[in-house]
């Protein structure tokens, strides 16, 4: 990387981080506007070949700053085979959520969809400074509807039975797509017992290929 192409990655980062739109601007007017304040929460890295694209962060990630800092995350890193070193090393994995911010809670209590403004503003510059991706984790119908486009199914979990022609397409970056870790997805994973015993060991050995 020249040097200004790593000056380039900090001035992303650094308006990344001081990006307020969904507060000060939201899509869908003043009354929609993020009730706290923002806390951007991505890792943006040029020299990591692996994607986590996640939705958006949970309160106690937007509390610590790290994403996947919580219950979901070990149960991801378990499904990656790496150790929370790894995880977090900014050299082997960029991880870069759909919506950058703590969307808030509905009335049910379960977390907000990511911010509608965050994705059309951010999302493709993101992409264009991290060339050297060579594995997109898609995790979850937002990131899979972003990355896959129209070769997404109708449903995540024909998406996700779908990874073999996801991981063999010319467009892009292979992409494989997750289900979301969190426990609220403990009985699909129940269901679908082909996702532990098919996909897992192929995504473990991609990961350990790329990150060794």
């Amino acid at each position: 990387m020249t040097e200004g192409q790593a000056d380039g990655l900090e001035d992303l980062r650094a308006a990344i981080a001081a990006c307020r739109i969904c507060r000060d601007a939201p899509t869908r007017g003043p009354d929609d506007r993020l009730p706290h304040e923002p806390r951007p929460v991505a890792v943006i890295s040029s020299s990591a070949r692996i994607l986590i694209s996640g939705q958006a962060p949970g309160l106690r990630v937007h509390e610590s700053g790290l994403p996947f800092n919580d219950a979901s995350g070990d149960r991801l890193r378990q499904w990656l085979g790496v150790t929370r070193d790894q995880f977090y090393d900014p050299n082997l994995f960029a991880i870069v959520p759909m919506g950058f911010c703590f969307p808030g809670y509905d009335a049910h209590g379960s977390d907000l969809p990511p911010r509608r403004e965050c994705a059309p503003r951010w999302r493709q510059e993101v992409m264009d400074a991290m060339p050297q991706i060579e594995l997109v984790l898609a995790i979850g119908q937002y990131a899979q509807s972003w990355h896959l486009g129209d070769r997404r199914a109708s449903t995540m979990t024909e998406t996700v039975r779908n990874w073999r022609t996801h991981l063999g397409s010319n467009i892009g970056p292979p992409v494989l797509a997750l289900p979301h870790p969190s426990w609220r997805n403990t009985g699909w994973l129940k269901k679908n017992p082909w996702f532990a015993e098919d996909v897992l060991p192929v995504l473990q050995e991609r990961i350990s290929k790329l990150i060794n």
